[in-house]
């Protein structure tokens, strides 16, 4: 081991995974991450199902993440968290445990907002894929969240453009109940959209101002579109389904890459990162390779580990918030709402 290495030891748990990771400086050493299935019998997130889920899970999750990485408690130099934003009950349990644990042994803390973590997951040691550098553009895209922001330093983000209301991940999953799929639905949809025409059944583009994003009309056009199709033929989504998945996924991601051009205009920045959990939708990938390659941008795209929520994410964030001495006094709290 060095002896003038940073050990961190990183939690997130702001929505329905409970995650540990051991980063020695900023490379990952372990990065453990522990889903809830609780939750599809529900078709969604139950907040109060998850975090009592995070309550079973944190203890052994931090034990498997120090184990893997061969890294003794007393080695630690810092425990870092995901402040917000998120749910509530879930980021609680982060949180106190992060506090409890830095307290006993009596070193620092440090939050991490879990956006900045998705953009800063691309500064992750990994010698197959070079880092962005500043400024870049960066496309936070999740269940929760639908950004876009130029990124000047580790901690400059400037947001341009922000969704209205429902997010991206968000459009996925509500389009997947409405076709009688199971929660998570946008990985089903990802799937079924590969043997499908994206061009089947035209759906409408939201009229947004500005880099702003809107997804709730599309959800509303999809559900208005599947009622009509039923009442005159009940089997229409069997039958259509592969169709129905390719055509919704086509629009969703042309919004994005509509937005993505728009924000490369104005600002002239052609160094694109992308992060959140719709990261590891294949068609958006190619879609941002295909403009990338055709416009002469330089594109980031995360490994798939570190593209849904995943600790060694905040880990990062919380090494350059080491080196820079930014610490958490133990009054801190969860912050459900939490603005970059």
């Amino acid at each position: 081991m060095h002896p003038q290495a940073t050990y961190i030891l990183a939690i997130e748990s702001s929505c329905d995974d409970t995650s540990a990771a051991v980063l020695q400086d900023d490379k990952v050493l372990s990065n453990v991450i522990a889903s809830q299935q609780v939750h599809q019998q529900y078709g969604g997130v139950v907040p109060e199902l998850a975090s009592r889920a995070h309550q079973q899970h944190i203890v052994p999750v931090v034990d498997q993440a120090l184990a893997q990485a061969q890294v003794e408690k007393s080695q630690l130099a810092a425990i870092a968290f995901t402040r917000g934003p998120g749910l509530q009950g879930s980021l609680l349990v982060g949180v106190s445990f992060a506090k409890s644990l830095a307290l006993a042994l009596r070193i620092p803390l440090i939050e991490v907002n879990h956006l900045q973590g998705h953009i800063l997951s691309h500064f992750i040691e990994n010698p197959a894929q070079q880092k962005p550098t500043f400024p870049f553009l960066a496309m936070t895209i999740s269940g929760g969240h639908t950004q876009i922001l130029k990124v000047t330093d580790y901690f400059s983000m400037e947001i341009l453009g922000q969704t209205q209301d429902d997010a991206v991940g968000e459009a996925f999953d509500k389009t997947a109940k409405i076709l009688g799929l199971p929660y998570p639905g946008g990985p089903l949809i990802d799937r079924y959209a590969k043997e499908g025409n994206p061009k089947a059944f035209p759906f409408p583009f939201p009229k947004v101002e500005g880099l702003d994003f809107s997804f709730s009309g599309l959800k509303t056009a999809v559900l208005y579109f599947i009622q009509k199709q039923t009442q005159q033929n009940p089997s229409f989504v069997q039958d259509n389904m592969a169709d129905i998945c390719a055509s919704v996924q086509y629009t969703i991601i042309e919004i994005l890459m509509r937005k993505l051009k728009k924000a490369v205009t104005q600002t002239g920045i052609t160094q694109i990162a992308i992060g959140g959990g719709v990261c590891a939708n294949s068609a958006l990938r190619t879609a941002l390779q295909q403009l990338a390659h055709k416009h002469h941008w330089q594109t980031f795209i995360p490994p798939f580990q570190y593209c849904t929520d995943n600790a060694a994410m905040i880990g990062i964030a919380a090494y350059y918030k080491y080196l820079r001495g930014d610490f958490s006094d133990m009054s801190v709290t969860a912050q459900a709402r939490y603005h970059l």
